[in-house]
């Protein structure tokens, strides 16, 4: 019976380190947080799947329609440091000495961001306020000027917006449109899943290739202040740069 229980707590450890279930819980517990806002003046939509401008679909975990505005929230679960700046386009993870690249959330966001102004362009006065909430799992060590915040602080971010830019009828209207643009059936959902994965896959694949996965130019060995280091052929127009392996974004 012993034996049996260790096994069990091995296999729920396995399960719980798994991207896709981390991810899972780091939505939930936003979930939770945002609804504790104000019903009556915050609306919440979770998990959305929505078409993009780009003829494909994003995945959205949090949206909160007000007359505030809306706010496009990316939630992440992951431990250890997480260093980057606004502008680059890969973030670092480090635990203890190893180091993984996470794509810049601030960019997977302002694509959702874009996704839903082209969904809702007849709003012209809408205010899109794009918030990455970290579990406190993680320890941010980024410098930017945009909203890169702790979880826990995610209510009192949003509640700081006061300045009123939409009316109640705007607020009932693009929750009503978001609604009905929600991508909700298996299929499509497996699709969006498989395309990411697919995108994935070819990109790391570019990088085998010492291909440039951002503008497919030739990637060479470069000297910089740190040192030696992979990067585009095309800098300064693409300033992609390859360090450590490349962990996978939604």
């Amino acid at each position: 019976m012993i034996y049996i229980l260790f096994a069990c707590l091995i296999i729920l450890a396995i399960i719980l380190k798994l991207p896709t279930v981390k991810g899972f819980i780091g939505e939930k517990a936003a979930q939770m947080i945002l609804n504790k806002l104000n019903r009556e003046e915050y609306h919440t939509l979770n998990d959305l799947l929505v078409p993009d401008s780009n003829g494909k679909t994003t995945q959205i975990d949090h949206v909160v329609v007000s007359k505030y505005g809306i706010f496009v929230i990316e939630t992440k679960n992951y431990t250890g440091w997480i260093t980057g700046t606004e502008n680059s386009q890969y973030w670092t993870q480090t635990i203890y000495k190893r180091k993984e690249k996470l794509y810049n959330p601030l960019w997977q966001n302002k694509g959702h961001v874009n996704a839903l102004k082209a969904l809702l362009p007849e709003f012209e006065n809408a205010r899109y306020i794009p918030i990455v909430a970290f579990t406190g799992r993680a320890t941010l060590k980024v410098t930017v000027s945009s909203e890169v915040i702790y979880l826990s602080n995610l209510n009192k971010t949003i509640r700081k917006h006061k300045q009123p830019v939409l009316t109640q009828s705007d607020v009932i209207s693009i929750i009503k449109k978001l609604s009905n643009n929600n991508l909700q059936d298996k299929a499509t959902r497996k699709e969006h899943v498989k395309t990411l994965q697919n995108e994935n896959h070819n990109r790391n694949q570019k990088i085998r290739n010492n291909v440039c996965p951002s503008c497919n130019g030739k990637l060479v060995e470069r000297s910089g202040k740190h040192g030696k280091f992979t990067g585009c052929s095309n800098y300064p127009k693409c300033k992609f740069i390859l360090k450590d392996r490349v962990a996978r974004a939604r």
